[in-house]
């Protein structure tokens, strides 16, 4: 009986077949079932923010994704104290947004996001001293759910610095600046118009010397009888002032006729 010598090549033929049809379904389920490096999600948010108590600020979060953003896409805003513990979910987006309904939060957080430009930012309305601390924004948008789907940021707020309003600058120029422009502007008028120093030959006389004419009221011929100014009155001592109001209102004396006053 003669044996084929090329029999057993024939019988490992299928067993070969086999090997490779398994390799092939192996790669392909490792690369199904393997996280693609380009199918991933990267979420951003600036690492600090700060504001004024009573100010307005804006939690900004962008996201970049694979897939187009869909029905299924969901943001969460998280909140972490400065004290510690874990975060709370304070907001969530999903196809419409869904403001916080209790907590401190309620009433002051508006949502400005735009899922198809990849923003999910929201503003926080009238921020407060408690308000400090840590946020996290989480976005989902599956098939893309690897990647780096949440980040965070720290919201500093401080106490807001006192500003002058317009009625305290009316107040000060009402009760200091004006005050000070009208002394200065008397300084200015006794400097521009000097008082004359009368000598004393003119300031004493004798109460029984006359000159000739004035018993009459009347100056003699050749004297000049000067006018006040203004500004002789301005400056003039109240006794000054009153005797010469006295000679204004005094009648007038008959040139031909006087009473000795002796």
């Amino acid at each position: 009986m003669r044996v084929n010598p090329f029999s057993h090549v024939k019988m490992r033929r299928p067993s070969q077949r086999n090997t490779a049809l398994n390799v092939v379904l192996l790669l392909y389920l490792i690369s199904f079932l393997a996280p693609s490096p380009v199918s991933s999600i990267k979420v951003s948010t600036p690492a600090e923010l700060h504001a004024s108590k009573g100010e307005a600020v804006t939690l900004s979060c962008t996201f970049t994704s694979t897939s187009r953003p869909t029905s299924k896409m969901t943001v969460d805003w998280s909140y972490r104290p400065q004290s510690g513990g874990p975060p709370q979910t304070f907001f969530h987006f999903s196809s419409r947004a869904f403001p916080p309904r209790d907590g401190q939060f309620t009433g002051r957080i508006l949502w400005q996001g735009s899922p198809a430009r990849g923003d999910a930012s929201i503003s926080l309305i009238n921020a407060t001293l408690n308000d400090n601390g840590t946020y996290i924004c989480s976005v989902r948008n599956p098939p893309d759910v690897h990647g780096s789907p949440t980040s965070h940021t720290v919201l500093t707020v401080t106490p807001k610095a006192p500003s002058i309003r317009f009625s305290d600058v009316a107040v000060l120029l009402a009760f200091i600046l004006l005050p000070s422009a009208v002394i200065t502007l008397i300084l200015i008028g006794r400097m521009l118009c000097p008082k004359k120093k009368r000598s004393q030959s003119k300031s004493y006389r004798s109460p029984i010397e006359v000159t000739e004419g004035e018993e009459y009221g009347i100056h003699p011929p050749g004297d000049k009888v000067k006018t006040a100014t203004c500004c002789d009155l301005w400056l003039m001592d109240s006794e000054d002032e009153e005797g010469y109001y006295n000679i204004e209102k005094r009648p007038p004396v008959d040139e031909g006729y006087a009473e000795s006053q002796c």
